[in-house]
């Protein structure tokens, strides 16, 4: 039987029919216990987190439901992913860039190696102009999120490209339980509007929302972040039987204050919270129509997604100040234009295999993009110079097949294969760097699970990988800058997986997980965004483990608890050293909820994010950085709230991001290395009123 939400085997084991026996008997028990005439009340069980005992491959997969994800306290729509254990979703310039990500070992920097869809679509963006995967959520509005289910590792058939660290799919509802009214302010400039219902249209559900924000953050020189964002959607039908037709539509403008160098604020000539460049920043847009189709019945299941995505980024940065042209500054303009085209369609169905019960999925993965980007030299926003000007057609095409088979009553496999196709077309201002090139990769995944024993999972996971490098590296064979011969890089690399693990619910109310990696990349490829050149790095190793915790002691409070740590090396030997620069190591979180005690509700947050390395040798290290985060609030009555929100409560000094790199300040006489960082934000707080409809 298969369960329409995840399309994955429901197996009626012993200790499920005992449970629905004694659940029976629990339901006749109450019927003797009223009046014959009596009705009974309809009952609701909910959880905030799935299990997935006896659904996952790997102990390092999860399912968040949306009263967890309410349950968050966020400061940009982004922090919601931060739901996955392990996770750090950071920022080190403008509020309306894509955010900066870390997980596994992995500074991921705009999303390369973590593969993120909203609502069906893919995320992140190929060939981009500022970074491989850019990966913008902005557009994200956390009440429309029903679920974030999560994966991590080259361990899954139906994820490909940018999915080695891991792999976070958001789910939109098709409707809500009721409308939502809110108006927020706060500190630094913050306001928010939210107006979103789903009313019955026709023979399904419309669902609508519309919201407006505004935030300036502690800059010197505010954010002057402004968003609006809106999404329409038609639905019919169930989750496992329905289709549903989406139109999505997102724009902002921002201005941004970039890293800072280190001995300008220790020297008082810089603020925390100044800027050297005051008219870095950017806008963008991104608009979509989407659609997702599905069928089941009780004993297979078929989906397709389809998706077309119009997006618009104008950026403008600058990070060295005045080490290339003194005159004129460094700023530099990373303009991207790009139709997307996309489809995923799956088919499952259960069969026997050897005399076993097995399950079956084929599916296709499709996606076409259409990008004209660059590099340019630019004054306050104006272009003076091009240093390269492209034409890209990114196409590929992705095939998987997976076999779910129950060997046994405590053992089954997951094995899975897929083979990508890429096909990169390039058309450069620089002749020397157009061209054409093809590539492909097989990629086999296995993974076994024994038990469960006592409530309790182990799994053995082996799977190859792989992740994109820029079309524009692919066919390089000048510097845009320096007119230097420059060599190309490999349009797919290659990635390598081991994970061991254990899930346990042996505990009453306890959810944990524990898992060991090891994962390889045969190469960090490095795209210089500000350079115009993408390098093929080293070889890296990272090896670390995961213990993640939900606990529900009692009805009104849960607990989610998680700690990780990586290490990251290169594999060969060199003399500058073997860390990898900006990899996380050790991430901490611990989070908890209350509600159900009267008309007040709560959480409170903390998130520890350990010191890197920011040289080869290991001769210069990030500090940590620790925030805490919280809410409270008192319900009116069932359909009027209202919430206080806190940031960095504890009010540190501490980075949200650091690097290590040569820049010059004007009057320097020569540049400078030195470390640039971008602050966390200072304490602030922001009160929303909702209104239910």
């Amino acid at each position: 039987m298969l369960c329409p939400t995840h399309q994955t085997p429901f197996v009626l084991t012993k200790n499920r029919l005992a449970m629905l026996i004694s659940g029976c008997f629990a339901l006749q028990s109450a019927v003797w216990a009223q009046n014959t005439d009596a009705t009974l009340a309809p009952v609701q069980v909910q959880s905030s987190r799935n299990s997935v005992l006896g659904e996952a491959g790997t102990a390092s997969e999860g399912v968040v439901t949306q009263q967890q994800l309410d349950a968050r306290t966020v400061y940009r729509p982004g922090e919601l992913l931060e739901a996955v254990p392990g996770l750090i979703v950071s920022q080190h310039s403008g509020e309306g860039k894509a955010n900066q990500f870390y997980l596994r070992g992995f500074n991921l920097d705009h999303g390369t190696d973590l593969r993120t869809t909203i609502d069906g679509m893919l995320v992140n963006q190929r060939s981009h102009s500022h970074g491989q995967g850019w990966t913008d959520v902005n557009f994200l509005i956390p009440e429309l999120a029903s679920l974030l289910d999560y994966r991590k590792g080259p361990f899954y058939a139906a994820e490909g490209d940018f999915s080695t660290a891991g792999a976070v799919n958001v789910k939109y509802a098709n409707s809500l339980e009721q409308g939502i009214a809110s108006l927020g302010v706060g500190q630094n400039g913050y306001k928010r509007t939210l107006l979103a219902d789903s009313p019955t249209w026709r023979d399904g559900k419309l669902l609508y929302a519309l919201e407006w924000m505004h935030n300036d953050g502690p800059f010197t020189v505010g954010d002057n972040y402004r968003k609006r964002n809106g999404v329409l959607r038609y639905s019919e039908g169930s989750e496992g039987n329905g289709f549903n037709v989406t139109l999505m539509g997102y724009s902002a403008k921002w201005h941004a204050t970039d890293q800072i160098p280190l001995r300008a604020v220790q020297a008082g000539t810089l603020g925390r919270f100044d800027s050297v460049d005051q008219t870095s920043g950017g806008e963008s847009s991104r608009y979509s129509v989407s659609g997702a189709w599905r069928q089941s019945t009780g004993s297979s299941a078929s989906q397709v997604n389809a998706y077309l995505v119009r997006s618009r980024l104008d950026l403008f940065s600058n990070f060295t100040y005045f080490l290339d042209s003194p005159a004129n500054g460094d700023q530099f303009a990373q303009p991207d234009r790009r139709m997307t085209a996309g489809v995923h369609a799956s088919h499952s169905w259960s069969s026997s295999l050897l005399g076993r019960t097995s399950e079956n999925t084929v599916g296709v993965q499709f996606q076409n993009d259409n990008i004209s980007n660059g590099l340019y030299s630019s004054v306050a926003r104006q272009i003076i110079s091009t240093t390269r000007a492209d034409r890209i057609v990114e196409r590929s095409l992705g095939l998987y097949v997976e076999n779910t088979t129950q060997w046994a009553e405590k053992f089954r496999s997951v094995a899975g294969a897929r083979v990508d196709n890429f096909n990169f077309k390039v058309n450069s201002n620089i002749s020397a760097n157009s061209g054409n090139v093809s590539a492909s990769k097989a990629s086999p995944k296995l993974n076994l699970i024994f038990g469960p024993w006592n409530s309790t999972e182990f799994y053995a996971s082996n799977g190859l990988g792989f992740h994109s490098n820029d079309a524009r590296g692919t066919t390089l064979t000048q510097d845009p800058k320096t007119g230097n011969p420059a060599d190309k890089v490999p349009p797919l690399v290659r990635s390598k997986g081991l994970e061991l693990g254990v899930r346990t619910e042996a505990v009453k109310g306890l959810q944990s997980a524990l898992s060991v990696y090891q994962l390889d990349f045969d190469s960090e490829l490095i795209f210089q965004g500000d350079a115009g050149t993408t390098r093929a790095g080293r070889a890296s190793r990272r090896t670390g483990f995961e213990f993640s915790n939900y606990y529900k002691p009692y009805r009104w409070l849960t607990v989610d608890a998680d700690i990780s740590f990586a290490k990251a090396r290169f594999r060969n030997n060199d003399p500058v050293g073997d860390r990898v620069p900006g990899a996380v190591e050790g991430v901490a979180s611990v989070a908890l909820a209350v509600d159900g005690l009267g008309p007040y509700f709560g959480a409170l947050q903390l998130r520890y994010f350990g010191p890197r390395p920011l040289l080869e040798n290991n001769s210069v290290r990030s500090k940590s950085t620790a925030t805490m985060n919280g809410r409270i609030g008192y319900k009116f009555s069932p359909k009027l709230k209202l919430e206080l929100e806190g940031f960095n409560l504890t009010n540190r000094r501490d980075s949200a991001i650091d690097y290590y790199y040569t820049s010059q300040l004007r009057g320097e006489t020569a540049p400078v290395a030195d470390i640039h960082f971008h602050p966390i934000e200072t304490r602030s707080f922001r009160l929303t009123l909702v209104a239910n409809f």
